[in-house]
């Protein structure tokens, strides 16, 4: 698999909820926008939630890391941009940067997120799969 990785870009305004008392992020924010930003990704691919559901298919975060760069305050506007940047057999890593309107950067993290399947159905135990190839192929081909 070669070419570029399909790019999302997520955008966001800072909501004052969105914010701790001082008026600047709340650093959970960057993770719920990391995890929103992921699932956007994959519907980008044609893998929408309705889709993996579906499939009883499920991407259970096992890791998760951020940086602060700058910190956003109320009415900011931002953008997630977000990329698969590792296949494992059955995990993979997806890279997000938070970027201002002007493009500095405010934060960057990853996820690590695992490809599984409902043993028996919803809500039952999840087991490890291979990530489909032509899951694969549209992540790396920009597609």
């Amino acid at each position: 698999m070669s070419g570029e990785p399909l790019l999302s870009r997520l955008p966001h305004v800072v909501q004052w909820g969105d914010c701790d008392p001082a008026g600047i992020i709340y650093y959970p924010t960057y993770y719920r926008w990391m995890d929103a930003a992921t699932w956007h990704l994959f519907a980008q691919a044609g893998y929408t939630a309705a889709r993996i559901r579906a499939d009883q298919v499920s991407l259970p975060l096992v890791h998760a890391e951020c940086s602060f760069v700058r910190s956003p305050t109320f009415g900011d506007a931002c953008v997630v941009e977000s990329s698969v940047t590792r296949f494992g057999s059955k995990s993979f890593t997806v890279q997000h940067r938070i970027v201002g309107h002007d493009g500095s950067e405010m934060a960057s993290g990853s996820e690590i997120r695992v490809w599984c399947r409902y043993v028996n159905g919803p809500g039952s135990q999840l087991r490890g799969e291979p990530i489909p190839e032509a899951l694969k192929a549209l992540l790396t081909a920009g597609a």
